[in-house]
């Protein structure tokens, strides 16, 4: 099947004005502890289910906001409709739209759109990787002890021992990088790592629609994305993820992870 990456693009264009509305406190809820969905979570998820259920409405649908029973082995949107919602809550300008077609278990297909910013980063397998048209390519930083990197916290697992491993990593990322920097969005980490604007990023058990989107668009930039191991990641729906330009993601495993 075809796919209309302009359509795409268009369908996020406007659910992103959807991040520029206020939010009331009666327009968030809590789903656990410090995990939280609001009303344009779930406008922006029905707005760009629909539109992809007019246009190709023989592919499968995933979604945080929704329960998911979906073959992965078939064509399937992977879609988080606000990826950064406490960031939303606290108006804080770093949250996007992520949005993947899976094709035998592989991300072909991902934009990512930040509104405030009005940055669309998206990449086709094969046909390299861009934001707003003009191609991206990782940065070419060669070392480590030069590199910016972007770390996650894993905020959603607060017990001692993932904060415990969590904190050791970054200190030792730290102290081996030039400095650090924590956005607050998974998707968007990876996208600022593919133009370059970081070397690399970081985080234990993101969710398979926080990197689908971000990992065929970082890998048509020319970087890889593997986990804590070093292992690739193909269609997990959690894993711990390393991200960015070949040897930089090499020496963060072996100097920081798994030191």
């Amino acid at each position: 099947m075809n796919y209309d990456v302009n359509y795409l693009k268009e369908v996020l264009y406007h659910a992103g004005e959807c991040f520029m509305g206020q939010l009331r406190d009666d327009q968030i809820y809590s789903k656990g502890k410090d995990d939280y969905v609001t009303e344009i979570d779930l406008i922006v998820q029905d707005k760009i289910k629909t539109c992809l259920m007019d246009k190709y409405p023989n592919v499968q649908f995933m979604s945080e906001e929704q329960i998911n029973e979906v073959d992965l082995s078939q064509p399937c949107w992977v879609l988080d409709p606000v990826d950064g919602t406490t960031n939303l809550i606290h108006d804080y300008h770093c949250s996007v739209i992520s949005l993947a077609l899976l094709e035998n278990g592989e991300p072909t297909i991902g934009l990512i759109y930040n509104p405030y910013m009005r940055e669309l980063f998206y990449g086709v397998k094969g046909q390299g990787a861009y934001l707003n048209e003009h191609p991206i390519h990782v940065s070419h930083q060669e070392n480590l002890s030069s590199s910016l990197v972007a770390v996650g916290t894993s905020p959603y697992y607060k017990n001692d021992e993932m904060l415990d491993k969590n904190f050791h990593t970054i200190k030792e990322v730290m102290k081996r990088c030039s400095d650090i920097r924590r956005s607050g969005s998974c998707a968007l980490d990876i996208a600022w790592t593919a133009c370059g604007r970081v070397e690399a990023y970081l985080e234990r058990r993101v969710k398979l629609w926080d990197y689908a989107a971000g990992k065929v668009i970082l890998e048509e930039a020319g970087g890889i994305l593997c986990d804590y191991r070093g292992h690739p990641i193909k269609n997990q729906l959690i894993t711990n993820l390393v991200a960015g330009k070949e040897n930089v993601v090499h020496d963060l495993i072996s100097q920081c992870i798994n030191k």
